[in-house]
């Protein structure tokens, strides 16, 4: 087997809930993606391009019928060129790399681009559909945009409290305070106000719709201030607005090949894929899923957490990071250097793109080996991936 190597990695800014990209459909949202990092390897022949898999985690609305064969059309690649959408919910879009990174080693395709889009404002709203017409009762209509909808009955009741209520319930468990994840998540805002300033995203983020930087970011963001925010899911509770990631909307893409595909795609590889990890839990305790999805891919890669100086560790809230980066006993400098989601956002199925995307620019920057990319998925599961850098 060959190994799979990371080439290429762009994404969209990410928009807030209802506002710069609400009017921007998914569909365009993931073409934006698929044309901006194409653009990353100018002599790529498009139709080389042995496949194209794009994660989506709603696929309810305008990204329904496989929104990674939308992208590709809409994009104006080749009709020869094939591709699918697979739903690890918020994980997607890693898992798409995963697949991608696995097609190339076993010599299945010798390129392939990976993403996944979300657009959490566009998300609809549905109707189940009746078994017999015109019934005689009200009908309510269910928000797709987020967590459990459509419930089935015979799942336990304890399983399918609201992300929020089971990120509180995991808070208790480890015994983390509010005052950690305030001051945690006021850290994601500044490092990512930083990594911005710094241009360290400039590489990284392709404008689109008349975005050029992520949404939601709060300079000068302090513990302080967000300690005055109300708690959202308990009276008492530890998890507010501004501990959690909210809603967003945006894209993101990686181009992985074979090292023998470097001419033809027009630049050297910046990282191998060298380990894949994932994990699953009880529903309710999907925050800590990544300890072991990581713990896993390390493995697989042949390494320790001593030989890893970057991890990018997707934020869906403070307390799940926190537990995490407990668990594995690492330097918490390390993680999330330029920013999390808790700044960034988090649209559900292109987040494992940018976390990995970014991980790679970090290696790239600083010189370092070994890094790791995890991300905890609701239901219980979690991915992770190590990536070597070769740059």
């Amino acid at each position: 087997m060959s190994s799979a190597y990371l080439y290429a990695a762009v994404r969209t800014p990410f928009g807030r809930f209802g506002g710069a990209l609400a009017e921007s459909r998914p569909d365009d949202l993931a073409a934006a993606a698929l044309t901006g990092v194409l653009g990353k390897a100018p002599d790529l022949d498009p139709g080389s391009i042995g496949d194209v898999v794009w994660g989506c985690a709603n696929q309810a609305g305008e990204d329904n019928r496989n929104v990674g064969r939308m992208a590709v059309l809409l994009a104006g690649l080749p009709v020869e060129v094939p591709a699918t959408t697979v739903n690890r919910l918020c994980g997607s879009s890693l898992d798409a790399a995963m697949i991608g990174s696995r097609a190339v080693e076993t010599g299945d395709a010798d390129i392939v681009v990976a993403g996944g889009v979300e657009s959490m404002t566009r998300a609809p709203w549905v109707l189940p559909k009746p078994s017999r017409a015109f019934p005689a009762g009200n009908v309510t209509a269910v928000s797709t945009t987020l967590g459990w909808r459509l419930v089935n009955a015979n799942m336990p009741k304890e399983w399918t409290v609201s992300l929020g209520e089971a990120n509180e319930m995991l808070g208790e468990k480890f015994g983390i305070s509010r005052e950690r994840q305030d001051a945690f998540a006021a850290n994601s805002h500044n490092l990512a106000d930083a990594a911005w300033t710094a241009g360290f995203y400039d590489d990284l983020v392709v404008p689109v719709d008349g975005l050029t930087r992520d949404e939601g970011i709060r300079p000068g963001s302090t513990a302080a201030k967000l300690a005055a925010l109300k708690p959202s899911f308990r009276p008492d509770g530890t998890i507010t607005a501004g501990n959690a990631s909210p809603l967003n909307d945006g894209a993101s893409a990686v181009i992985l090949a074979s090292e023998e595909a470097a001419d033809r795609i027009g630049r050297a590889p910046l990282a191998r894929v060298a380990g894949r990890g994932v994990s699953a839990v009880e529903p309710p305790m999907f925050g800590y899923a990544p300890v072991a999805a990581a713990d896993r891919a390390l493995a697989r890669a042949g390494i320790t957490w001593n030989d890893v100086s970057a991890v990018e560790l997707n934020e869906a809230f403070a307390v799940q990071s926190l537990a995490c980066v407990d668990a594995w006993d690492i330097d918490p400098a390390i993680v999330n250097a330029k920013g999390g989601a808790i700044a960034i956002g988090h649209p559900l199925g292109a987040s494992g793109g940018r976390i990995l995307g970014t991980l790679a620019a970090r290696l790239r920057e600083s010189g370092d080996r070994w890094g790791v990319a995890a991300i905890c998925i609701g239901v219980g599961q979690a991915l992770a991936v190590v990536l070597e850098n070769v740059a």
